[in-house]
């Protein structure tokens, strides 16, 4: 017997969680927060519909907190197995898990100081020494597919699937499962990559598969037609000759990275004049020395630049912001400049003070 049931990312994009239930194990795949309207972010304090307990191990696809963010509330109820994703989830881990446990609490002790809170004290999620446990709980390993066991009857594959760093496809084979009792292989693709992007390698082909889950956030959309560089090119070039400020809003993994490799690369083309890029994250640079680190996930062109004295991801002349005053600072700054600033879209963070 094996059963699959969806616990997020369903009716909404956020809080991913796939509970795998067979004779011997109990399995999770994805462990994430709910993100974005109050009712959404308010399951995240509800009881979970299965133990956290009864679990013999949780697979992440890949680290961002809409798949991942969970686990420090998981771990405070009581979960204590192990949890298995790529080499360079783990290395995001480290970074996003313990940055989510301080603004939890931060948020916490906002809400006390300004009695904004319905409730007598307001507490948070979890902290950061959840956050903590959890990261003593992760088994990295590598994402070339080799099936690992993960809990009894149960092994799992990790392939690169091409969206952040550390982003895996996950062939999870259960033994003896289905009428035929010749086991059943379930593929998850977290989310995909595209192919031809910069920095990582192009995502896998999918191995064979009985039961495939897949992301369909963007299913009905179509991509710009407009090559992200050129666009890049033609609004830096504007910018520097209207000697004015271009601002990028753009999430700190992932698309940071892009951005910088895509600037370094006009410049060094003598595509786009030389402008001061200032870096306005300290969790992007952070990632970005992960980006750098973990050279299996590469893809040649990455490689081959390395060999020059240029690093891939630091443009000719880049400065990172390293607190809350330095960031403050850069409205007063004059002349063509980039700014890119630590928020998916001009919704919150830092780069609403530039705006």
């Amino acid at each position: 017997m094996a059963k699959l049931s969806f616990w997020g990312g369903v009716g909404t994009v956020t809080g991913s969680k796939f509970l795998i239930e067979t004779d011997q194990s109990r399995v999770l795949v994805d462990c994430g927060l709910f993100q974005g309207y109050k009712e959404l972010r308010e399951r995240n304090w509800q009881e979970p519909p299965f133990d956290p307990r009864s679990l013999n191990a949780v697979l992440i696809t890949h680290a961002h907190i809409d798949h991942t963010g969970y686990l420090p509330r998981l771990v405070r109820q009581g979960f204590h197995g192990p949890v298995f994703c790529s080499r360079g989830t783990a290395d995001l881990l480290k970074i996003l898990l313990p940055d989510a446990g301080r603004l939890q609490e931060e948020e916490a002790d906002y809400r006390n100081r300004h009695q904004v809170t319905k409730h007598k004290l307001a507490l948070p999620l979890y902290t950061e020494k959840d956050a903590f446990a959890a990261l003593e709980l992760l088994r990295p390993v590598a994402n070339t597919g080799e099936p690992v066991t993960v809990a009894a009857g149960v092994s799992a594959g990790f392939l690169v699937a091409g969206h952040i760093l550390g982003s895996s496809l996950v062939l999870v084979e259960i033994k003896h499962a289905g009428d035929d009792r010749g086991g059943r292989r379930i593929l998850f693709s977290g989310d995909l990559g595209h192919y031809d992007r910069p920095i990582l390698r192009d995502p896998v082909s999918p191995p064979n598969c009985d039961y495939l889950l897949v992301e369909s956030t963007y299913g009905n959309r179509l991509h710009d037609p407009e090559n992200p560089k050129e666009a890049l090119k033609r609004v830096i070039n504007d910018a520097a000759e209207r000697k004015s400020p271009v601002l990028i809003p753009s999430f700190a993994v992932g698309r940071t990275q892009e951005i910088i490799y895509l600037i370094r690369e006009l410049e060094d083309e003598k595509a786009i004049p030389v402008l001061p890029v200032f870096v306005d994250s300290p969790m992007a640079k952070a990632a970005t020395q992960a980006y750098a680190n973990r050279s299996e996930e590469q893809d040649e062109d990455y490689a081959s630049v390395l060999a020059r004295p240029q690093h891939p991801l630091r443009t000719h002349l880049m400065v990172p912001t390293s607190s809350k005053q330095k960031s403050k600072q850069l409205n007063d700054t004059q002349g063509g400049r980039v700014i890119v600033s630590a928020s998916g879209m001009m919704t919150g963070g830092r780069v609403l003070h530039h705006a």
